[in-house]
């Protein structure tokens, strides 16, 4: 009997995105698995049930289309309770946002079910085109200079005039991983004058090869802030200091602000204060994408705009959410490109091998199984 792959419509508040597209489906089904998909699943991210059925998906209720699954797949995973029907042992692919969320794994171990994360991918060369985090991540960045475009209330780019030259506005992104270079990249073709800082040395050169200004400290231990997988760590004191130094004269001048750090399984760094902010110009804004994390700016709110000494703070709950349809087909086709890479011809179903699936798996036959959620 066929592989049978389902996938419901999103639960969690405001989630638009999906986790197959007519695309990914025809390939599943070209692997010989069964895609079943819940009715109206698509419609924040513009694909129509239709869609769906034209590339070979059964449409129907949650009920329907869970009963019997083998995998199931999500943006964001559904609680355990939905996927009553499936088989004992069900794989669930989705973001589980694992360290904040310990009561909603164990529930998958309760279950019975096999949790794979797909926030725990590991960043080797061979699962970049797996990796969710990545391609949320640069939707993000693009989205997050756009939205201070529209709310910043003058021009980016340097603009000559009959009646006068209009300066270009100057943009700072602080932490350049996915998001932070396509940050700097956005606001480039834009026109403004970029420059941005990282606690990794190794990102000046990304930096300066997108025609950006690099803002480091020079000359302090600790610069290198390398953790594993190329994710930043936590800095020394004496290294904070001189970055909260060379910061705050540097955000002083800056039009726009755009924050990116994350520490996975941790809050957001704080990297501007009430104080920073106060020093800034009134008119300017910050975009604060690490918010739903706890963010990396004081007083910053998720979803709502805040302002404070004349400064605008944004920052979205769910910024790839925003660009619904781009996002959902980079997500889908993360999800294709890691389960066809283990699939066994013979047996018809993927079958992972220990460096990944042993990273993004959290729980097998009633137990919480990853390393990194010990204790």
């Amino acid at each position: 009997m066929a592989l049978r792959i389902a996938v419901m419509k999103e639960r969690a508040p405001g989630e638009s995105r999906v986790a197959l597209t007519p695309e990914t489906a025809k390939k599943f089904a070209a692997l010989g698995a069964t895609v079943a998909i819940e009715q109206g699943a698509g419609l924040g991210a513009s694909i129509t049930d239709d869609a769906y059925r034209e590339a070979g998906a059964e449409v129907g209720t949650s009920a329907d289309v869970i009963s019997g699954a083998d995998i199931v797949l999500g943006v964001q995973a559904p609680d355990p309770t939905q996927l009553t029907g499936a088989k004992p042992g069900a794989w669930v692919a989705a973001t589980f946002d694992p360290f904040r969320n310990g009561e909603l794994v164990a529930a998958y171990a309760a279950a019975g079910l096999e949790a794979l994360s797909m926030e725990f991918m590991p960043r080797i060369t061979r699962a970049q085109s797996m990796d969710v985090l990545s391609s949320q991540s640069n939707l993000a960045g693009y989205k997050a200079v756009l939205t201070t475009a529209n709310t910043y209330g003058r021009a980016f780019p340097m603009m000559m005039t009959a009646a006068g030259t209009v300066q270009a506005a100057k943009v700072f992104v602080m932490g350049v991983g996915v998001a932070g270079l396509q940050a700097i990249a956005t606001a480039k073709r834009l026109g403004a004058q970029v420059s941005a800082t990282d606690v990794r040395s190794a990102t000046r050169e990304q930096i300066q090869s997108l025609g950006a200004k690099p803002i480091f400290v020079e000359n302090v231990a600790g610069i290198e802030g390398e953790g594993s997988g190329g994710y930043a760590t936590e800095m020394s004191e004496e290294y904070q200091k001189a970055q909260a130094e060379l910061v705050s004269a540097h955000i002083a001048k800056q039009d726009i602000v755009i924050t990116t750090a994350l520490i996975p399984g941790r809050p957001a760094p704080r990297l501007i204060s009430d104080g920073q902010i106060a020093t800034m110009k009134p008119g300017s804004v910050i975009f604060d994408l690490a918010v739903a994390q706890g963010g990396n700016v004081e007083g910053s709110v998720p979803d709502q705009t805040v302002e404070k000494h004349g400064v605008k703070i944004v920052g979205y709950a769910n910024t790839a959410n925003h660009l619904a349809a781009d996002a959902s087909a980079l997500f889908a086709r993360n999800l294709y490109n890691f389960l066809s890479a283990f699939w066994d011809k013979e047996t018809g179903r993927p079958v992972l091998d220990e460096e990944i699936g042993d990273a993004v798996r959290l729980t097998k036959d009633n137990k919480v199984v990853n390393s990194r959620l010990a204790g």
